[in-house]
């Protein structure tokens, strides 16, 4: 896609993303594409539909992104966030995708279902989303006078070096054939890695004719790639050379006429897909700034079009609802959520569609590392709760985590010490 002007180029790049995102909420809506849901319903019932839904989702944008990446018509290498960097930071993503899990099984959903049930009518998700938001902002942000944000505070000091540099770069084709071969790499791995997981996506009857499950999975992974194409085509033409939309406003002095329009970071419209944690801090940045187009990124299109299109299915199907907290334990538990998420989805570089579909796509291990850790992360917390629901005063917090570690064989059956339910 050529334009003449960075603002034509932008403007119909954030519409497109919008529309995307769009679609997005509204079949998730549907659907209930739901993450925390499949793993629920794995952890609780033994049923795999709704987690082989995410699991076709990200193989469907794996897929896409090999593919067009071996035809030459986008790159994930400069991506936003870096999935592919070659500081493989293994710490952030295993103890970020483990927060993350439990965040979003106390607050009932992940970042992209924080904001689908915005638009069905929940308002204890907008607590969520402005708490998240807020410590997203000040993980990435400074705090007003100094140099110190909340990563560099907590974090960066002690997970910096246990850091691996992986030469190339963290996803399996640099690993497996260096920078020159990665592309060929990347796509026989893919292809490889995506045939098992269709097959095993597949091969379960009920989810065969489980048509909002398959809906559900094909739309969130087709609209990831979408988003891929818009942000790496996306070229501005200025007569003698083209250049992407990131690497025109890094040169904005030399290329544009003026100031007037230029955004405020150059990051933030590198090539990109679907994430929902730090966009969530670049909503609230943008709405305390007046709305100033310099900080009207990708990401804010991103969540603006996931709640509108919630919205309009919930009015078209006659879901919409207002619902509010139903006691004082569901708000705390709803807070802490929102703040295990903010931290986790920010350490791990993404949350359930960020890393686990969009930085899955990318064959980063950073990726898949934090899709483990968040399925972990969230399975305990579920078998915890239902442990204490059961066994009430009998069962204190230590006794249900021995015995959910036991369930899920990370300790030896004698450690056990709750019945097995």
């Amino acid at each position: 896609m050529g334009f003449e002007s960075f603002s034509s180029a932008a403007t119909t790049v954030l519409a497109l993303i919008f529309v995307l995102a769009f679609i997005l909420g509204a079949v998730a809506n549907k659907t209930n594409f739901c993450t925390m849901g499949a793993v629920s319903d794995w952890v609780n019932m033994g049923d795999l539909s709704r987690m082989r839904a995410w699991i076709l989702a990200m193989t469907v944008a794996m897929l896409g992104v090999v593919l067009l990446e071996a035809s030459g018509v986008l790159s994930a290498d400069g991506a936003f966030p870096p999935y592919r960097s070659p500081q493989f930071n293994w710490i952030e993503h295993l103890l970020g995708g483990v927060l993350f899990g439990i965040g979003m099984s106390l607050a009932s959903g992940c970042g992209n279902k924080t904001l689908v049930r915005i638009g069905g009518g929940n308002i204890k998700s907008v607590m969520v989303f402005l708490v998240i938001g807020i410590i997203a902002y000040f993980m990435i942000n400074p705090f007003p006078g100094t140099s110190t944000t909340l990563y560099s505070a907590l974090f960066f000091p002690w997970t910096s070096p246990l850091a691996v540099n992986m030469g190339a770069g963290q996803d399996l084709g640099s690993i497996v054939a260096g920078a020159e071969g990665a592309v060929n790499a990347r796509l026989v791995i893919g292809l490889i890695l995506g045939a098992a997981l269709l097959y095993f996506i597949f091969k379960s009857k009920d989810f065969r004719t489980s048509l909002d499950n398959v809906m559900g999975g094909l739309v969130v992974g087709l609209v990831v790639i979408g988003a891929w194409y818009v942000t790496s085509t996306a070229m501005i033409d200025d007569g003698m050379d083209q250049y992407p939309l990131q690497s025109y406003v890094q040169e904005w002095d030399f290329l544009a006429d003026g100031p007037e329009g230029r955004p405020a970071e150059a990051m933030p419209w590198a090539s990109q897909s679907f994430t929902f944690i730090n966009p969530m801090a670049q909503t609230l940045r943008y709405g305390g700034s007046g709305f100033d187009n310099a900080v009207l990124y990708i990401g804010v299109m991103a969540l603006v079009g996931v709640v509108l299109g919630s919205l309009f299915w919930a009015l078209v199907s006659k879901g919409f609802r207002i619902e509010w907290f139903a006691s004082g334990k569901d708000f705390v538990n709803h807070f802490i959520g929102a703040v295990l998420m903010a931290f986790g989805g920010v350490l791990a570089m993404g949350c359930t569609i960020g890393q686990g579909v969009t930085g899955v796509s990318t064959l980063a291990l950073g990726g898949m590392l934090t899709f483990v850790s968040i399925v972990f992360g969230s399975a305990l917390t579920m078998k915890i709760q239902y442990y204490k629901l059961v066994y009430e005063e009998e069962a204190s917090f230590g006794k249900a985590l021995v015995t959910s570690l036991v369930d899920m064989k990370m300790l030896p059956a004698g450690m056990r010490k709750l019945e097995a339910v």
